[in-house]
């Protein structure tokens, strides 16, 4: 019994230390790790919208909106953070909306933790160029066939529900933004 209380004892303390030294190293890192998401996103609306010349991030809640503009002071759209849930964890996408919320831009998947060699392909090109000047009215839809109309997206074959997570999270956040728009 003596020796049971001796090993739980070690045990808690080697545990303490690590908690410890996690919490140190997480601290330290956490402002990298933000600066390295704001560079990721300042480079996914380059690369959706290469014409704007003025980007203006508004806050609306606790949403965060860029208003995209060219270089005529022309509203040419706007870019927002979509996240939810995929198969195996969250997925951050970054998209670009034509002035009016009707047709997509581009989307550039931020982060995501799918499955590699299946749900991963949604960050690979076959897949997001299929959003590029797609219309969101009515909803975006997912299809295992053949596209057939303008507001849908082939999914990936094998990655089925990661496809699907990526037009669920993107439908929701679409009618979130209209709504914070409309208010504004």
């Amino acid at each position: 019994m003596k020796e049971f209380f001796k090993i739980m004892g070690v045990l808690t303390i080697t545990c303490v230390i690590c908690a410890f030294f996690l919490a140190v190293v997480f601290s330290s890192a956490k402002e990298k790790i933000s600066m390295n998401e704001k560079k990721r996103i300042k480079q996914a609306i380059e690369n959706l919208a290469p014409d704007s010349v003025t980007v203006q991030e508004l806050k609306l809640k606790d949403q965060v909106v860029y208003k995209l503009f060219d270089k005529n002071k022309k509203l040419m759209g706007y870019a927002f953070i979509a996240k939810g849930q995929g198969y195996q964890g969250t997925i951050k996408i970054l998209s670009v909306i034509d002035p009016t919320l009707q047709k997509l831009e581009g989307i550039e998947i931020i982060e995501s933790v799918e499955t590699p060699g299946l749900g991963a392909k949604i960050q690979d090109d076959p897949f997001r160029k299929q959003f590029d000047g797609l219309s969101v009215l009515p909803q975006i839809e997912c299809l295992k066939d053949q596209v057939q109309k303008n507001n849908q997206i082939q999914a990936i074959t094998g990655a089925t529900i990661s496809s699907r997570a990526v037009v669920n999270i993107l439908n929701k956040e679409i009618k979130t933004l209209e709504k914070l728009l409309k208010t504004q």
